[in-house]
Protein backbone atom coordinates (compact mmCIF):
# COMPACT_ATOMS: atom_id res chain seq x y z
CA UNK A 1 0.00 0.00 0.00
CA UNK A 2 1.61 3.32 -1.06
CA UNK A 3 0.09 6.76 -0.81
CA UNK A 4 2.84 8.82 -2.49
CA UNK A 5 3.68 7.84 -6.05
CA UNK A 6 6.86 9.93 -6.05
CA UNK A 7 8.26 7.74 -3.25
CA UNK A 8 6.32 4.55 -3.76
CA UNK A 9 8.03 1.39 -2.52
CA UNK A 10 8.06 -1.87 -4.41
CA UNK A 11 6.99 -4.55 -1.90
CA UNK A 12 9.00 -7.74 -1.86
CA UNK A 13 9.72 -10.55 0.59
CA UNK A 14 13.43 -11.00 1.26
CA UNK A 15 14.64 -14.57 1.77
CA UNK A 16 17.60 -13.96 4.05
CA UNK A 17 18.28 -17.47 5.35
CA UNK A 18 22.05 -17.94 5.58
CA UNK A 19 22.71 -14.52 4.07
CA UNK A 20 24.75 -11.77 5.73
CA UNK A 21 22.77 -8.99 7.39
CA UNK A 22 24.54 -6.15 9.19
CA UNK A 23 22.84 -4.30 12.02
CA UNK A 24 24.45 -1.05 13.16
CA UNK A 25 23.38 -0.03 16.64
CA UNK A 26 22.17 -2.16 19.52
CA UNK A 27 19.38 0.01 20.88
CA UNK A 28 15.58 -0.17 20.85
CA UNK A 29 15.29 -0.29 17.06
CA UNK A 30 17.59 -3.31 16.87
CA UNK A 31 15.73 -4.90 19.77
CA UNK A 32 12.47 -4.69 17.80
CA UNK A 33 13.88 -5.78 14.44
CA UNK A 34 16.35 -8.51 15.36
CA UNK A 35 13.81 -11.24 16.29
CA UNK A 36 12.31 -11.19 12.76
CA UNK A 37 15.75 -11.32 11.16
CA UNK A 38 16.71 -14.22 13.40
CA UNK A 39 13.45 -16.01 12.60
CA UNK A 40 14.22 -15.56 8.89
CA UNK A 41 17.48 -17.44 9.39
CA UNK A 42 19.71 -14.48 8.54
CA UNK A 43 23.42 -14.51 9.38
CA UNK A 44 23.30 -11.38 11.54
CA UNK A 45 26.34 -9.31 12.44
CA UNK A 46 25.63 -6.67 15.09
CA UNK A 47 28.11 -3.79 15.29
CA UNK A 48 27.65 -1.55 18.31
CA UNK A 49 29.71 -0.54 21.35
CA UNK A 50 26.71 -1.26 23.59
CA UNK A 51 23.35 -2.98 23.47
CA UNK A 52 20.12 -3.27 25.41
CA UNK A 53 19.86 -6.24 27.78
CA UNK A 54 17.50 -8.00 25.37
CA UNK A 55 19.89 -7.56 22.43
CA UNK A 56 22.79 -8.69 24.58
CA UNK A 57 20.83 -11.81 25.51
CA UNK A 58 20.38 -12.62 21.80
CA UNK A 59 24.13 -12.35 21.34
CA UNK A 60 24.84 -14.45 24.43
CA UNK A 61 22.50 -17.12 23.06
CA UNK A 62 24.44 -17.20 19.79
CA UNK A 63 21.53 -15.90 17.72
CA UNK A 64 23.61 -12.97 16.45
CA UNK A 65 27.33 -12.19 16.28
CA UNK A 66 28.21 -9.03 18.17
CA UNK A 67 31.29 -6.90 17.61
CA UNK A 68 31.48 -4.33 20.42
CA UNK A 69 32.70 -1.31 18.48
CA UNK A 70 31.51 1.59 16.35
CA UNK A 71 30.79 1.42 12.63
CA UNK A 72 33.77 1.52 10.30
CA UNK A 73 33.91 1.87 6.53
CA UNK A 74 33.80 -1.55 4.89
CA UNK A 75 31.47 -3.12 7.47
CA UNK A 76 28.79 -3.61 4.82
CA UNK A 77 31.04 -5.60 2.50
CA UNK A 78 29.22 -8.78 1.48
CA UNK A 79 25.95 -7.79 3.13
CA UNK A 80 22.59 -8.43 1.48
CA UNK A 81 20.68 -6.14 3.81
CA UNK A 82 21.54 -3.55 6.43
CA UNK A 83 19.73 -1.96 9.35
CA UNK A 84 21.29 1.39 10.23
CA UNK A 85 20.15 2.53 13.66
CA UNK A 86 23.02 4.07 15.59
CA UNK A 87 22.68 7.21 17.72
CA UNK A 88 25.38 8.93 15.65
CA UNK A 89 23.88 10.85 12.65
CA UNK A 90 27.28 11.12 10.94
CA UNK A 91 27.85 7.37 11.19
CA UNK A 92 24.37 6.74 9.83
CA UNK A 93 24.99 8.99 6.83
CA UNK A 94 28.37 7.37 6.12
CA UNK A 95 26.97 3.86 6.42
CA UNK A 96 24.04 4.81 4.19
CA UNK A 97 26.48 6.08 1.54
CA UNK A 98 28.45 2.83 1.76
CA UNK A 99 25.26 0.83 1.33
CA UNK A 100 24.37 2.87 -1.77
CA UNK A 101 27.85 2.36 -3.23
CA UNK A 102 27.81 -1.38 -2.55
CA UNK A 103 24.19 -1.78 -3.70
CA UNK A 104 23.08 -3.08 -0.33
CA UNK A 105 19.45 -2.46 0.54
CA UNK A 106 19.48 -0.46 3.76
CA UNK A 107 16.93 0.79 6.28
CA UNK A 108 17.64 3.94 8.28
CA UNK A 109 15.85 4.52 11.53
CA UNK A 110 16.70 8.25 11.66
CA UNK A 111 15.89 9.26 8.06
CA UNK A 112 13.46 7.11 6.10
CA UNK A 113 13.70 9.32 3.02
CA UNK A 114 17.45 8.73 2.80
CA UNK A 115 17.05 4.95 3.03
CA UNK A 116 16.90 2.56 0.09
CA UNK A 117 14.42 0.28 1.89
CA UNK A 118 11.57 0.68 4.34
CA UNK A 119 10.51 -1.78 7.00
CA UNK A 120 6.80 -2.49 6.70
CA UNK A 121 4.50 -3.00 9.65
CA UNK A 122 4.29 -6.80 9.73
CA UNK A 123 2.16 -9.36 11.46
CA UNK A 124 1.64 -13.08 11.19
CA UNK A 125 -1.31 -15.41 11.56
CA UNK A 126 -1.42 -19.12 10.73
CA UNK A 127 1.29 -19.08 8.09
CA UNK A 128 0.25 -15.75 6.58
CA UNK A 129 2.56 -12.74 6.76
CA UNK A 130 0.89 -9.35 6.46
CA UNK A 131 3.16 -6.43 5.52
CA UNK A 132 1.79 -2.88 5.23
CA UNK A 133 3.48 0.25 3.92
CA UNK A 134 1.84 3.68 3.94
CA UNK A 135 4.86 5.75 3.01
CA UNK A 136 5.28 8.51 5.57
CA UNK A 137 2.68 7.34 8.09
CA UNK A 138 4.07 4.37 10.08
CA UNK A 139 1.32 4.60 12.69
CA UNK A 140 -1.32 4.08 10.04
CA UNK A 141 0.71 1.16 8.68
CA UNK A 142 0.62 -0.43 12.12
CA UNK A 143 -3.11 0.23 12.50
CA UNK A 144 -3.94 -1.34 9.12
CA UNK A 145 -1.70 -4.30 9.92
CA UNK A 146 -3.36 -4.81 13.29
CA UNK A 147 -6.83 -4.70 11.76
CA UNK A 148 -5.94 -7.32 9.14
CA UNK A 149 -4.13 -9.65 11.52
CA UNK A 150 -6.90 -9.40 14.13
CA UNK A 151 -9.49 -10.16 11.47
CA UNK A 152 -7.57 -13.26 10.38
CA UNK A 153 -7.15 -14.39 13.96
CA UNK A 154 -10.73 -13.93 15.13
CA UNK A 155 -12.30 -15.20 11.91
CA UNK A 156 -14.00 -11.94 10.93
CA UNK A 157 -11.70 -11.78 7.90
CA UNK A 158 -11.49 -15.08 6.07
CA UNK A 159 -9.81 -16.39 2.97
CA UNK A 160 -10.12 -20.05 1.96
CA UNK A 161 -7.12 -22.24 1.24
CA UNK A 162 -6.86 -23.03 -2.46
CA UNK A 163 -3.93 -25.42 -2.20
CA UNK A 164 -4.00 -28.63 -0.20
CA UNK A 165 -0.90 -30.16 1.33
CA UNK A 166 0.12 -33.06 -0.92
CA UNK A 167 1.77 -36.17 0.35
CA UNK A 168 5.55 -36.27 0.25
CA UNK A 169 6.74 -36.88 -3.30
CA UNK A 170 3.30 -36.19 -4.77
CA UNK A 171 3.29 -32.89 -6.63
CA UNK A 172 -0.47 -32.70 -6.86
CA UNK A 173 -1.79 -34.96 -4.13
CA UNK A 174 -5.39 -35.68 -3.25
CA UNK A 175 -7.51 -33.33 -1.22
CA UNK A 176 -6.75 -33.90 2.44
CA UNK A 177 -9.53 -33.40 4.93
CA UNK A 178 -8.85 -32.22 8.43
CA UNK A 179 -10.72 -32.25 11.73
CA UNK A 180 -10.37 -29.69 14.49
CA UNK A 181 -11.70 -30.58 17.92
CA UNK A 182 -12.53 -27.09 19.17
CA UNK A 183 -13.35 -26.25 22.74
CA UNK A 184 -15.98 -23.56 22.50
CA UNK A 185 -15.80 -22.42 26.10
CA UNK A 186 -18.60 -22.20 28.68
CA UNK A 187 -21.28 -20.67 26.46
CA UNK A 188 -20.58 -16.97 25.94
CA UNK A 189 -19.50 -16.72 22.27
CA UNK A 190 -16.85 -14.16 23.21
CA UNK A 191 -15.07 -16.78 25.31
CA UNK A 192 -14.09 -19.09 22.46
CA UNK A 193 -10.36 -18.91 21.75
CA UNK A 194 -9.03 -16.87 18.85
CA UNK A 195 -7.77 -20.02 17.15
CA UNK A 196 -11.07 -21.80 17.64
CA UNK A 197 -13.03 -18.95 16.11
CA UNK A 198 -10.66 -18.80 13.15
CA UNK A 199 -11.00 -22.51 12.44
CA UNK A 200 -14.77 -22.26 12.77
CA UNK A 201 -14.82 -19.44 10.21
CA UNK A 202 -12.95 -21.62 7.70
CA UNK A 203 -14.96 -24.80 8.19
CA UNK A 204 -16.92 -26.68 5.54
CA UNK A 205 -18.72 -28.82 8.12
CA UNK A 206 -19.45 -28.08 11.79
CA UNK A 207 -20.61 -30.84 14.13
CA UNK A 208 -21.86 -28.99 17.18
CA UNK A 209 -22.86 -29.90 20.71
CA UNK A 210 -25.75 -28.25 22.49
CA UNK A 211 -23.35 -26.87 25.09
CA UNK A 212 -21.15 -25.17 22.50
CA UNK A 213 -21.48 -21.41 21.86
CA UNK A 214 -24.57 -21.66 19.65
CA UNK A 215 -24.59 -17.97 18.72
CA UNK A 216 -21.46 -18.51 16.65
CA UNK A 217 -23.34 -20.84 14.31
CA UNK A 218 -25.42 -17.90 13.07
CA UNK A 219 -22.24 -16.28 11.76
CA UNK A 220 -21.33 -19.19 9.49
CA UNK A 221 -21.69 -18.74 5.71
CA UNK A 222 -24.69 -20.46 4.07
CA UNK A 223 -22.55 -23.15 2.42
CA UNK A 224 -21.36 -24.53 5.78
CA UNK A 225 -23.12 -27.74 6.76
CA UNK A 226 -24.07 -27.76 10.44
CA UNK A 227 -24.76 -31.13 12.06
CA UNK A 228 -26.52 -31.21 15.42
CA UNK A 229 -24.73 -33.64 17.71
CA UNK A 230 -26.52 -32.41 20.80
CA UNK A 231 -26.24 -34.69 23.79
CA UNK A 232 -29.28 -33.42 25.65
CA UNK A 233 -29.06 -34.73 29.24
CA UNK A 234 -31.59 -37.43 29.98
CA UNK A 235 -33.10 -37.04 26.53
CA UNK A 236 -32.26 -37.56 22.87
CA UNK A 237 -28.64 -38.22 22.05
CA UNK A 238 -26.51 -38.76 18.98
CA UNK A 239 -24.48 -41.88 19.69
CA UNK A 240 -20.74 -41.30 20.01
CA UNK A 241 -20.09 -43.85 17.30
CA UNK A 242 -22.33 -41.88 14.94
CA UNK A 243 -20.41 -38.71 15.74
CA UNK A 244 -17.11 -40.45 15.06
CA UNK A 245 -18.42 -41.78 11.77
CA UNK A 246 -19.62 -38.33 10.71
CA UNK A 247 -16.22 -36.83 11.46
CA UNK A 248 -14.47 -39.53 9.47
CA UNK A 249 -16.88 -39.43 6.53
CA UNK A 250 -16.64 -35.67 5.98
CA UNK A 251 -12.87 -35.57 6.49
CA UNK A 252 -12.37 -38.38 3.98
CA UNK A 253 -14.39 -36.30 1.52
CA UNK A 254 -11.71 -33.61 1.78
CA UNK A 255 -13.69 -31.26 4.00
CA UNK A 256 -12.46 -28.96 6.74
CA UNK A 257 -14.42 -30.23 9.74
CA UNK A 258 -14.84 -28.55 13.11
CA UNK A 259 -16.16 -30.52 16.05
CA UNK A 260 -17.48 -27.70 18.22
CA UNK A 261 -17.74 -28.67 21.87
CA UNK A 262 -18.64 -26.88 25.06
CA UNK A 263 -15.82 -26.13 27.47
CA UNK A 264 -12.64 -28.04 26.68
CA UNK A 265 -12.57 -31.12 24.41
CA UNK A 266 -10.67 -33.18 26.98
CA UNK A 267 -12.61 -32.23 30.12
CA UNK A 268 -15.44 -34.77 30.16
CA UNK A 269 -15.86 -34.05 26.46
CA UNK A 270 -14.94 -37.40 24.89
CA UNK A 271 -12.41 -35.57 22.79
CA UNK A 272 -9.82 -38.31 23.09
CA UNK A 273 -12.31 -40.93 21.85
CA UNK A 274 -12.84 -38.84 18.73
CA UNK A 275 -9.11 -38.18 18.27
CA UNK A 276 -8.39 -41.91 18.54
CA UNK A 277 -11.08 -42.75 15.98
CA UNK A 278 -9.61 -40.20 13.56
CA UNK A 279 -6.08 -41.50 14.13
CA UNK A 280 -7.21 -45.04 13.28
CA UNK A 281 -8.27 -43.75 9.86
CA UNK A 282 -5.18 -41.62 9.30
CA UNK A 283 -7.10 -38.35 9.46
CA UNK A 284 -5.20 -35.26 10.63
CA UNK A 285 -6.63 -33.82 13.81
CA UNK A 286 -6.00 -30.56 15.65
CA UNK A 287 -7.09 -30.13 19.25
CA UNK A 288 -7.90 -26.59 20.28
CA UNK A 289 -8.20 -26.27 24.06
CA UNK A 290 -11.18 -24.35 25.35
CA UNK A 291 -11.92 -22.33 28.46
CA UNK A 292 -13.28 -24.94 30.84
CA UNK A 293 -16.51 -24.26 32.69
CA UNK A 294 -14.84 -25.67 35.82
CA UNK A 295 -13.05 -22.34 36.29
CA UNK A 296 -14.86 -19.86 34.08
CA UNK A 297 -18.40 -20.41 35.32
CA UNK A 298 -17.55 -20.00 39.01
CA UNK A 299 -15.50 -16.95 38.04
CA UNK A 300 -18.43 -15.45 36.13
CA UNK A 301 -20.53 -15.89 39.27
CA UNK A 302 -17.93 -14.14 41.42
CA UNK A 303 -16.44 -17.29 42.94
CA UNK A 304 -12.68 -17.93 42.89
CA UNK A 305 -11.94 -21.66 42.89
CA UNK A 306 -8.83 -20.91 44.97
CA UNK A 307 -8.21 -18.09 47.42
CA UNK A 308 -5.27 -17.31 49.64
CA UNK A 309 -5.85 -18.59 53.13
CA UNK A 310 -9.04 -20.40 52.13
CA UNK A 311 -8.33 -23.03 49.46
CA UNK A 312 -4.99 -24.20 48.09
CA UNK A 313 -6.45 -26.67 45.64
CA UNK A 314 -9.56 -27.42 43.67
CA UNK A 315 -10.80 -30.79 42.49
CA UNK A 316 -13.04 -31.40 39.51
CA UNK A 317 -15.39 -34.37 39.65
CA UNK A 318 -18.05 -35.70 37.30
CA UNK A 319 -21.27 -36.57 39.04
CA UNK A 320 -23.09 -38.03 36.05
CA UNK A 321 -23.43 -41.31 37.94
CA UNK A 322 -24.48 -41.50 41.58
CA UNK A 323 -21.93 -42.31 44.30
CA UNK A 324 -23.51 -45.71 44.96
CA UNK A 325 -23.56 -46.65 41.27
CA UNK A 326 -21.15 -49.48 40.49
CA UNK A 327 -20.04 -47.58 37.37
CA UNK A 328 -18.68 -44.69 39.43
CA UNK A 329 -14.89 -44.30 39.29
CA UNK A 330 -14.79 -41.61 42.01
CA UNK A 331 -13.39 -42.32 45.47
CA UNK A 332 -16.01 -40.22 47.25
CA UNK A 333 -14.61 -41.00 50.69
CA UNK A 334 -11.24 -39.55 49.64
CA UNK A 335 -12.94 -36.57 48.00
CA UNK A 336 -14.82 -35.83 51.22
CA UNK A 337 -11.55 -35.62 53.14
CA UNK A 338 -10.19 -32.88 50.88
CA UNK A 339 -10.16 -29.41 52.43
CA UNK A 340 -10.15 -27.38 49.22
CA UNK A 341 -12.74 -26.51 46.62
CA UNK A 342 -14.82 -29.18 44.93
CA UNK A 343 -16.21 -28.42 41.47
CA UNK A 344 -18.93 -30.77 40.30
CA UNK A 345 -19.94 -31.13 36.66
CA UNK A 346 -22.94 -33.03 35.30
CA UNK A 347 -24.20 -33.39 38.85
CA UNK A 348 -27.61 -31.73 38.95
CA UNK A 349 -29.54 -35.02 38.93
CA UNK A 350 -27.39 -36.59 41.62
CA UNK A 351 -26.46 -33.62 43.81
CA UNK A 352 -28.64 -34.76 46.70
CA UNK A 353 -26.96 -38.16 46.87
CA UNK A 354 -23.53 -36.61 46.33
CA UNK A 355 -24.04 -34.11 49.18
CA UNK A 356 -25.23 -36.85 51.56
CA UNK A 357 -22.20 -38.98 50.66
CA UNK A 358 -19.77 -36.12 51.27
CA UNK A 359 -21.32 -35.40 54.67
CA UNK A 360 -21.35 -39.07 55.61
CA UNK A 361 -17.63 -39.29 54.93
CA UNK A 362 -16.73 -36.22 56.96
CA UNK A 363 -17.39 -33.02 55.04
CA UNK A 364 -19.27 -30.55 57.24
CA UNK A 365 -22.98 -30.31 56.53
CA UNK A 366 -22.72 -26.53 56.68
CA UNK A 367 -20.15 -26.35 53.90
CA UNK A 368 -21.24 -23.58 51.49
CA UNK A 369 -22.44 -24.63 48.03
CA UNK A 370 -23.19 -22.53 44.96
CA UNK A 371 -25.04 -23.83 41.91
CA UNK A 372 -24.49 -21.76 38.75
CA UNK A 373 -26.85 -22.59 35.91
CA UNK A 374 -26.00 -21.68 32.30
CA UNK A 375 -22.94 -19.75 33.41
CA UNK A 376 -21.57 -16.89 31.25
CA UNK A 377 -24.78 -16.72 29.20
CA UNK A 378 -27.69 -14.26 29.41
CA UNK A 379 -29.64 -16.91 31.33
CA UNK A 380 -27.03 -17.31 34.08
CA UNK A 381 -28.33 -17.61 37.60
CA UNK A 382 -26.79 -18.62 40.91
CA UNK A 383 -28.41 -20.44 43.80
CA UNK A 384 -26.62 -20.71 47.13
CA UNK A 385 -27.07 -23.46 49.70
CA UNK A 386 -25.10 -25.80 51.96
CA UNK A 387 -24.36 -29.49 51.67
CA UNK A 388 -27.28 -30.08 54.03
CA UNK A 389 -29.76 -28.13 51.88
CA UNK A 390 -28.48 -28.21 48.30
CA UNK A 391 -30.50 -31.26 47.22
CA UNK A 392 -33.80 -29.66 48.14
CA UNK A 393 -32.74 -26.22 46.92
CA UNK A 394 -31.94 -27.53 43.45
CA UNK A 395 -35.37 -29.15 43.22
CA UNK A 396 -37.20 -26.12 44.61
CA UNK A 397 -35.46 -23.72 42.23
CA UNK A 398 -36.00 -25.97 39.21
CA UNK A 399 -32.31 -26.08 38.34
CA UNK A 400 -31.58 -27.91 35.11
CA UNK A 401 -28.35 -28.69 33.28
CA UNK A 402 -26.00 -27.25 32.35
CA UNK A 403 -24.94 -26.18 35.81
CA UNK A 404 -21.65 -26.07 37.67
CA UNK A 405 -21.75 -26.79 41.40
CA UNK A 406 -19.06 -25.37 43.67
CA UNK A 407 -18.53 -26.79 47.16
CA UNK A 408 -16.27 -25.05 49.67
CA UNK A 409 -15.55 -21.92 51.65
CA UNK A 410 -14.59 -20.02 48.50
CA UNK A 411 -18.31 -19.66 47.85
CA UNK A 412 -18.56 -17.11 50.67
CA UNK A 413 -15.48 -15.04 49.78
CA UNK A 414 -16.60 -14.19 46.26
CA UNK A 415 -17.90 -10.83 45.14
CA UNK A 416 -21.28 -12.10 44.07
CA UNK A 417 -22.42 -12.62 40.50
CA UNK A 418 -20.35 -10.58 38.04
CA UNK A 419 -21.75 -12.23 34.95
CA UNK A 420 -25.03 -11.74 33.16
CA UNK A 421 -27.15 -13.81 35.51
CA UNK A 422 -30.69 -12.86 36.41
CA UNK A 423 -30.69 -13.62 40.11
CA UNK A 424 -29.42 -15.53 43.10
CA UNK A 425 -30.87 -17.47 45.94
CA UNK A 426 -29.63 -18.39 49.39
CA UNK A 427 -30.02 -21.53 51.43
CA UNK A 428 -27.81 -21.06 54.47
Amino acid sequence: MAEHNESAAYPVGLRLAGRRVVVLGGGQVAQRRLPALIAAGADVLLISPSATPSVEAMADAGEVRWERRRYADGDLDGAWYALISTDDPDANRTASAEAEARRVWAVRSDDAEAATAWTPATGRSEGVTVAVLTGRDPRRSAAVRDAIVEGLRDGSLTAPHFRTHPAAGDAAGPAVGHVALVGGGPGDPDLITVRGRRLLAGADVVIADRLGPRDLLDELPPHVEVIDAAKIPYGRAMAQEAINNALIEHAQAGKAVVRLKGGDPYVFGRGMEEAQALAEHGIPCTVVPGISSTISVPGAAGIPVTHRGVAHEFTVVSGHVAPDDERSLVDWEAVARLRGTLVLLMSVENIGAIAETLVRHGRAAGTPVAVVQEGTTAAQRRVDATLATVGERVKAEGIRPPAVIVVGDVVTVGTGSTGTGTGTGTGR
